[in-house]
């Protein structure tokens, strides 16, 4: 196994968790799929004062790349066969594809139209060779969403998680993005409840969050700044609750949801196809996650807390006499 695998923000969060349930060093780099020598240089870097925290880590990965030397990869060559097809009217997409299909070169539509609009910016005409002369640009959307509240506006008592209600949401994809698992959280019990959707489907997202919501209190909403969520007044019309969207690439003002993402991926892991994960599948995840007791709050279950209930987990399991 490679002894220098980089990890990734997501990996960092799945690390924060199976840290925080207990897990050794050798046991996190064998459920990520790295070295452990990995995970030994991850806290050496990033864990100045013994405790890992991910968004920390992350912050300090990003500031030590933004000071390393740029190394450009594409040269006035590669510009002048790009500038060429552009002539051609084609697109930036068909530019990408058909390079790399040809083996030529590989370059991003992204980083094709950054080019034209820095051409336009100087004084050039590529923009002109576009179909659409108000030409696309391929940045993350996200965070611009129509009539989204930010979480800065949320009351202050979601924070400190004293009442039942308030819930974070976001979405899990699989390899090809086509199905995906619609995950919701309740920050006081730590409730879970899941779906398969069809990700990138805002009334689909809908439904399925408002069908899964309907038996439980509901005053708050938070998600991410994906576009599943671009129905959000409808949601908080039908569930009579306040929807509220974190900052874009802060996945810290979720950490609930962040860190049960976490848990999901010990039973649907990154990379793999979803497309044969049924709903009893997802219900049987939910029953697991919860009925597990939770250490936040004081070893009672997620099903406890929010059915305000006890319950027996241990009387299926053998006698045991005490020892006197």
């Amino acid at each position: 196994m490679n002894t220098y695998t980089q990890l990734t923000r997501d990996k960092r969060y799945q690390m924060f968790v199976l840290l925080t349930f207990g897990a050794r060093h050798k046991d996190v780099a064998e459920a990520l799929g790295v070295h452990k020598s990995t995970i030994s240089r991850e806290f050496k870097r990033n864990c100045p004062d013994g405790r890992y925290n991910p968004h920390r880590a992350q912050r300090l990965t990003n500031a030590r790349r933004a000071h390393r030397p740029i190394r450009r990869r594409f040269r006035a060559i590669h510009w002048r066969c790009i500038q060429a097809l552009l002539q051609r009217q084609w697109s930036p997409e068909q530019i990408a594809a058909r390079l790399r299909r040809e083996k030529r070169f590989a370059i991003s539509a992204k980083w094709i139209y950054e080019h034209v609009r820095r051409d336009r910016a100087g004084g050039g005409s590529l923009w002109r060779h576009l179909r659409r002369r108000r030409y696309r640009r391929l940045y993350d959307y996200r965070g611009h969403m129509p009539g989204r509240v930010d979480i800065r506006q949320r009351p202050a008592i979601v924070e400190r998680r004293t009442r039942l209600g308030d819930w974070e949401g976001d979405t899990l994809l699989g390899t090809t993005e086509s199905l995906g698992v619609l995950s919701l959280c309740e920050r006081r019990s730590r409730y879970t409840l899941l779906a398969k959707l069809a990700p990138r489907n805002a009334m689909q997202v809908k439904d399925k969050l408002c069908a899964l919501l309907e038996a439980y209190p509901v005053r708050t909403l938070t998600f991410d700044n994906g576009t599943e969520f671009s129905a959000h007044r409808a949601i908080a019309e039908q569930l009579n609750a306040r929807v509220y969207f974190a900052r874009a690439k802060a996945p810290w003002q979720r950490g609930l949801n962040e860190n049960t993402n976490g848990l999901l991926r010990q039973y649907l892991p990154k990379g793999a196809s979803l497309n044969s994960v049924t709903e009893r599948d997802l219900d049987y995840i939910m029953q697991r996650l919860n009925h597990r007791p939770r250490k936040a709050l004081g070893f009672k279950t997620p099903y406890e807390v929010m059915n305000r209930t006890r319950t027996e987990l241990t009387d299926s399991l053998p006698a045991v006499a005490l020892d006197r």
